[in-house]
C-alpha cells in the first residue's frame, strides 16, 4: 500500500499494470472516483442552500436553466441522461416548491417548456455564487492560467462522454 496524491491509501498497481493497462488512467479513475464523490457531496449541500426540500439530482436542472433559459423537457432529459419518467417526476417537484414554472410550447403543444420562476434563478444564482467564492478561495494559490486550462480538459472530458 502507498499513498495516492489524493490522499487515499490504494492497492500496488503493479498487477494492473502487468496487464497493459496504463497508470495514467489508472491514477485518472482513481482521482476521479475522488472528485465525482465529493461533488456528490458538494451537490447534495447546494440542493439544501437553494430549497430545504430539494433533491440533489435536481440541482443540475436549475443549473443549466439558469445557464440556457427554457427549455423542452425532453431537451433537459437528453442533457442529464435521464428518462422521460424521471424528467417528469423531478419537474413536478421543482414545480412545487416553486422553482420551475412548465408551459406549453408554442411550436408544439405536445410538448413543454420549462424555465426558472424569478424565486427560482434567485435562489439559484445565489447558491452559484457563493460556490464560486468557494472556488476562487480554494484555488487562490493557482495561477489564473492553470484554472482555465483544468476547465478546458474538464470540457473536454464531458463532451467526450457525452451520450
Amino acid at each position: 500500500m502507498h499513498e495516492g496524491g489524493n490522499g487515499d491509501a490504494h492497492r500496488d498497481d503493479a498487477p494492473a499494470l502487468r496487464r497493459g493497462v496504463d497508470q495514467e488512467f489508472l491514477s485518472l479513475e482513481r482521482e476521479l472516483t475522488v472528485l465525482l464523490r465529493r461533488a456528490r457531496a458538494s451537490q447534495g449541500e447546494m440542493a439544501r442552500e437553494v430549497h430545504p426540500d430539494l433533491e440533489s439530482a435536481a440541482y443540475g436542472l436549475l443549473v443549466r436553466l439558469e445557464e440556457c433559459g427554457r427549455q423542452r423537457a425532453t431537451e433537459l432529459a437528453g442533457y442529464i441522461g435521464v428518462g422521460k419518467a424521471t424528467m417528469s417526476r423531478q419537474l413536478r417537484a421543482l414545480e412545487e416548491l416553486g422553482l420551475v414554472t412548465r408551459e406549453p410550447d408554442p411550436a408544439d403543444g405536445r410538448a413543454w417548456l420549462v424555465d426558472l420562476t424569478p424565486e427560482g434563478r434567485g435562489r439559484v444564482g445565489k447558491v452559484r455564487e457563493a460556490r464560486r467564492a468557494r472556488y476562487v478561495n480554494q484555488l487562490a494559490h493557482w495561477d489564473r492560467g492553470e484554472v482555465a486550462e483544468l476547465a478546458r480538459l474538464l470540457q473536454q472530458l464531458n463532451r467526450g462522454t457525452e451520450r
